[in-house]
């Protein structure tokens, strides 16, 4: 049993991660949501950006992407994924590694049809990770993919979201002269009970 109260208090993680993304919401001056992605090719050379997560579950974090992309790429070839949220604001973050499936249905339909009509549209027209001759060549690309999807296009077939199921999460907050007050949850496999144990900083 650890000793966690304050911050750190209750029994579910996704709750708790919740409640911290809430008080990030508050303090953070720009996107309280934005996660470290990390992804690993095939090769095992690691690759790391920045892409908004939209929805913590009851078991689960889930975000949204090109599936042409490379870190959807790696993601699908590997099966697995980490990312840390990090607010400086309240000086905490949320470290998280887990198995990966697609979320490829009417969540993500719905999702897509709450975005402006421009990210739609640009979700039709980027074929994202891949080269580019000029910012000239991608608008017209838009300007083409807005005359023939029309003013409310549907989900593309390529693009939709990605749920993170974590075997590991751990929560982070500073503390004075660096003893950071640091909790691991952790399982063997999904829908087992977590270990929690408190790390030194």
């Amino acid at each position: 049993m650890t000793d966690r109260s304050g911050i750190f208090a209750g029994d579910d993680p996704f709750a708790l991660a919740r409640d911290w993304l809430t008080r990030a919401e508050v303090s953070e001056p720009a996107d309280p949501n934005a996660i470290a992605l990390s992804t690993v090719d095939a090769s095992g050379m690691p690759n790391v950006r920045m892409v908004l997560l939209k929805e913590i579950e009851a078991d689960a974090f889930v975000f949204y992407t090109n599936y042409e992309s490379r870190k959807a790429q790696e993601i699908d070839a590997a099966g697995k994924a980490a990312f840390v949220l990090h607010w400086k604001s309240l000086a905490r973050q949320i470290r998280v590694r887990g198995l990966v499936s697609r979320e490829d249905g009417p969540k993500a339909d719905e999702y897509y049809h709450s975005r402006s009509l421009k990210s739609r549209l640009g979700a039709w027209a980027s074929a994202q990770s891949r080269p580019l001759d000029s910012r000239g060549t991608l608008m017209a690309e838009v300007a083409r993919v807005t005359v023939a999807q029309g003013l409310n296009p549907q989900r593309p077939p390529h693009w939709g979201g990605y749920r993170i199921t974590p075997l590991e999460i751990e929560f982070w907050a500073d503390g004075a002269f660096r003893l950071h007050d640091r909790f691991r949850w952790s399982r063997a496999g999904v829908g087992d009970v977590w270990e929690i144990v408190r790390l030194n900083p």
